[in-house]
């Protein structure tokens, strides 16, 4: 095979490769590597035998940005900011998300008050107010380079509309101290909302040095090996280059989940499905994500481990539900599951790696869903004896037999998946009836059928690809740049013309920045006097208000006409799209029955068929209760579904209700 597009993803348990070339996919699933994931990414490359000069394009997902967040492991960091501002950071919006949780514990900020240093200066919405004082910048820039910072964020107030003094901040900072890494807001975030806009460059800040090092020892690695500069996926949807990742670290942070939904809208899209929800399980969490019209969602009011980060990101929720999380008797003797997960490292009890407490792979293999001696990543082999072992151990203090103790798990684990799809569908003003579910990741097909009953559901989509589709996505993802030009205004008073030259400016921008971009306009509005913009389409100033009246009907349920809407911002996103392969299934390529096994539906056990998945071809059919065995996942097809393969490799299960 030769000119090879490669995708490789790190997860918590796994790190998957796909190969795309020639209409053919090549894949390698490997144990991850937490203390050093580029070397994860190395054995991944090892294990698929593709030849470096084969490679024309390496792009990979990771969990790098995402890990230091949650980990409060990132850069020691410093915020410089206007005189009696300081406390920006802790302030916040003043709200409470869990408003009767006495207990809830707020996530520290990332830079410490003491670590937080002030300039004498002041900008309106209509320029300067006051200079900015010469001899308050250098103390700042002394003060920070005394506590011996490896990051400063510069954020001052008004610096999205005006950012002259804040670029003198900068300057005079790097000018100071060039080994330590400099964010500005009017750079990283030139929107409006100072607390979204200091805790996104703060993150930005924080991230960014862990970020380089990381990324730098990739990109070494690779290039020895003799392959081409990787690409590195963004929390929007597209990669870019590492140059480009690095200064925009905090647009990394859902660089694993981006890749997972991207490739499922392009699978579902190949079989005819526009309208999906995702649910990709792993080992250590779930993501769920909408597509509509065949287009991943993005958002940019995420929030990461207490984190607001107000970048275009893919509208991705994730729980801490998935093959590695352990299943645990609380104080009250109730049976939970998670949050804490098994890992990589000593993962559950079946890997026989030192871990003694059941996970949810443990009750998937003793309920007879996995094989015992089932395979994984070429390293690590299921053990159900151990699996029971720790089911047992548990269930003596819940007083509970084993098997009860797998059921539940299950049951819990499902719970706290199916109200993450609801998150992504019923909060969004969506009915998740209308409809199909992709399962993919690992362990998402053994739950995908039980989900969608859960919620109605009538079709379930598992890709042939379906244990690393992520890696798909990665392989087939445009590159990509956002823009966005702040425009605080009332509709119809916007001026056409300024309209069309703050997109054409930024257009300018794209087109020096990327080689032949293609340009989509949208625009933020906001009903008077709300607190919050939706997005849409822009490619037209006379449409917008009409669009952005739709949207809100669809999110919330009603529109108010009579309301005069305001537009806040313009943004732009171009992509370089690159070639997608079209995915083709042939026909059956021999017996494909693996025999037969007992497995556990709702507390009966029964001796159901074992398909083999790399037999089965297009029209091959299955009746559940069933279970097909994918080369990397595994998919229970429970009792009243039946599936078909179609012309591209997804197994497309749909619920009898006859």
């Amino acid at each position: 095979m030769k000119d090879l597009r490669l995708g490789v993803d790190v997860g918590g348990t796994f790190t998957d490769l796909v190969a795309l070339g020639e209409g053919s996919i090549l894949t390698a699933k490997v144990p991850s590597t937490p203390s050093d994931q580029s070397e994860g990414v190395m054995n991944a490359i090892e294990a698929s035998e593709v030849e470096a000069g084969a490679v024309v394009a390496l792009a990979h997902g990771m969990t790098v940005a995402t890990n230091a967040l949650l980990e409060r492991r990132g850069a020691r960091t410093a915020l410089v900011t206007t005189a009696g501002f300081r406390d920006v950071l802790e302030i916040a919006r003043q709200n409470r998300p869990s408003l009767y949780d006495l207990a809830q514990d707020r996530p520290p900020a990332l830079v410490p008050r003491g670590l937080r240093f002030s300039v004498e200066e002041r900008m309106g919405p209509d320029g300067e107010l006051a200079p900015l004082d010469s001899a308050s910048l250098e103390a700042a820039v002394a003060a920070v380079e005394e506590a011996q910072v490896e990051a400063v964020a510069v954020c001052l107030l008004f610096a999205f509309a005006h950012p002259e003094h804040e670029r003198r901040v900068g300057e005079a900072l790097r000018e100071a101290l060039p080994k330590v890494y400099v964010s500005l807001s009017s750079e990283v975030l030139p929107e409006f909302r100072e607390y979204e806009r200091f805790s996104t460059t703060t993150a930005d800040a924080y991230l960014a040095p862990k970020l380089a090092a990381y990324l730098g020892r990739l990109a070494e690695r690779v290039d020895e090996s003799g392959g081409p500069p990787p690409l590195i996926m963004q929390s929007s949807g597209g990669v870019t280059s590492v140059d480009d990742a690095i200064s925009d670290a905090a647009g990394c942070v859902l660089s694993g989940p981006a890749g997972g939904v991207v490739g499922a809208a392009y699978v579902g899209s190949l079989g005819g499905y526009k309208d999906l929800l995702t649910f990709d399980m792993g080992g250590t969490s779930t993501d769920v994500a909408p597509i509509l019209a065949g287009e991943a969602q993005t958002t940019t009011e995420t929030v990461v481990a207490g984190v607001p980060i107000k970048l275009p990101m893919v509208d991705v929720h994730t729980v801490s539900a998935g093959g590695g999380s352990i299943a645990w008797a609380d104080a009250g003797g109730a049976l939970r599951v998670g949050p804490h997960s098994a890992g990589a490292e000593p993962g559950p009890a079946a890997y026989d790696m030192g871990g003694d407490e059941p996970a949810v792979t443990d009750a998937n293999l003793f309920l007879g869903y996995l094989a015992d001696g089932t395979e994984l990543g070429g390293e690590v082999v299921l053990r159900r004896e151990l699996s029971e072992k720790a089911l047992a151990a548990l269930g003596e203090k819940l007083n509970l037999a084993a098997e009860d103790v797998a059921l539940g798990t299950v049951r819990v684990a499902n719970a706290e998946m199916t109200r993450a799809l609801r998150i992504i569908s019923v909060e969004r003003g969506l009915d998740p009836r209308e409809f199909a579910l992709l399962a993919f990741g690992g362990a998402g097909g053994m739950h995908a059928c039980a989900l969608a009953e859960e919620l109605g559901m009538q079709t379930v989509l598992v890709p042939r690809a379906g244990g690393v589709l992520s890696a798909l996505g990665l392989a087939i993802s445009d590159i990509r740049r956002d823009y966005v030009s702040p425009y605080l205004s009332p509709l119809d008073e916007v001026n056409a013309e300024e309209f069309e030259r703050r997109f054409a400016q930024m257009e300018g921008k794209a087109e020096g920045d990327l080689d032949a971009p293609e340009h989509t306009r949208r625009a933020d509005l906001r009903y008077g006097g709300q607190s919050f913009e939706l997005t849409v389409e822009a490619d037209s100033l006379e449409k917008l208000e009409h669009r952005f009246h739709a949207a809100h009907e669809q999110r919330y349920g009603y529109r108010m006409e009579d309301e005069a809407v305001e537009l806040v911002n313009l943004r732009l996103i171009s992509t370089v799209p690159v070639e997608k392969p079209k995915l083709a299934e042939p026909g059956a390529r021999g017996d494909t029955g693996a025999g037969e096994r007992e497995a556990n539906f709702d507390g009966e056990w029964i001796e159901v068929p074992v398909l083999d998945r790399e037999e089965m071809g297009e029209g091959s059919e299955v009746e559940g209760p069933a279970i097909v065995e994918f080369r990397e996942s595994t998919c229970v097809v429970r009792p009243g579904w039946r599936g078909v393969v179609d012309g591209v490799g997804t197994l497309v299960l749909e619920k009898d209700d006859g």
